[in-house]
């Protein structure tokens, strides 16, 4: 067996070599990526610190009440945001809220529409299948290492690898969702003269709505558990009280950062849950 070890396929040299011509070739485009990003996520951040804690409670409570109309749901939400400024996190719970909602906002915007396409061309879904399987399977940490090489230390490695990570399932569950639409339906509309949008916006995705928003709550808790991930590249949030208290053996603080991650993880899957799923769970 010696022969096998000793001819190895040099994917890994390959790979380098890839990530080494994107750097040369196109440092000016990662350059412009990165600043953007990283701006608008500070920006973002900055504007929310720049509130009274109490009175982003207060919006957000708002927004869960109208969403929800739920006093225990309000009450256990305002309870868990309380808590996390008690113990200090406020600002850190902050930075991974602004990472999540932005990295889930630009898979959904990404993968949505993808997911569409390949329901309508299987084809296409043959060809994404096993993209979808590699970019799930792989472990989360290698995603950091090409895009740390690419966009530097900070927000962006960790936005970039978190979408890499998140989009899979906004795009497998809503090919899902239209695959599974009844052909009924289908028929329905093409005999009430809907053209190929009016199928799509008035009945194909209206009833694959459920499956769309199942992946869109998958793909908020995939971006939680990696923006925590990529506090190792220098993003801010919520991870880096996680990663200093594995390095220090500090157990106070490792419990404290869990239970703010813990409490971010059950509040954001709450407030995406429609109440009709809310109450049937």
């Amino acid at each position: 067996m010696n022969w096998l070890t000793d001819n190895k396929i040099p994917l890994g040299a390959w790979m380098e070599n890839f990530v080494d011509w994107l750097v040369d070739a196109a440092a000016a485009f990662f350059d412009l990526i990165s600043i953007t990003l990283e701006t608008m996520i500070v920006s973002m951040v900055d504007a929310i610190e720049w509130m009274h804690p109490l009175a982003v409670i207060g919006v957000i409570l708002g927004l869960v009440w109208f969403l929800h109309r739920s006093l225990g749901l309000t009450i256990f939400i305002a309870a868990a945001l309380l808590l996390i400024i008690n113990m200090g996190y406020w600002v850190e719970t902050l930075q991974t809220l602004v990472l999540v909602i932005t990295a889930t906002t630009i898979s959904v915007l990404i993968g949505v529409p993808i997911g569409i396409a390949a329901a309508h061309r299987p084809w296409l879904y043959t060809i994404l299948r096993p993209i979808l399987d590699l970019m799930q399977t792989i472990p989360t940490f290698v995603y950091l290492i090409p895009t740390l090489i690419l966009f530097g230390l900070g927000y962006v490695p960790g936005l970039i690898s978190t979408i890499i990570f998140a989009i899979a399932a906004p795009i497998r569950l809503t090919y899902l969702g239209i695959s599974e639409v009844p052909n009924e339906l289908r028929e329905a509309g093409l005999a009430f003269g809907c053209t190929k949008s009016k199928l799509l916006y008035k009945v194909e995705l209206p009833s694959a709505m459920p499956n769309i928003m199942a992946g869109i709550t998958q793909c908020i808790m995939l971006s939680l558990s990696m923006v925590v991930i990529a506090a190792l590249v220098g993003a801010d949030g919520l991870g880096k009280p996680v990663v200093r208290a594995l390095n220090t053996v500090n157990i106070s603080q490792g419990f404290e950062a869990g239970i703010a991650i813990v409490l971010v993880a059950i509040m954001l899957d709450r407030i995406c849950k429609s109440p009709t799923a809310r109450k049937e769970s």
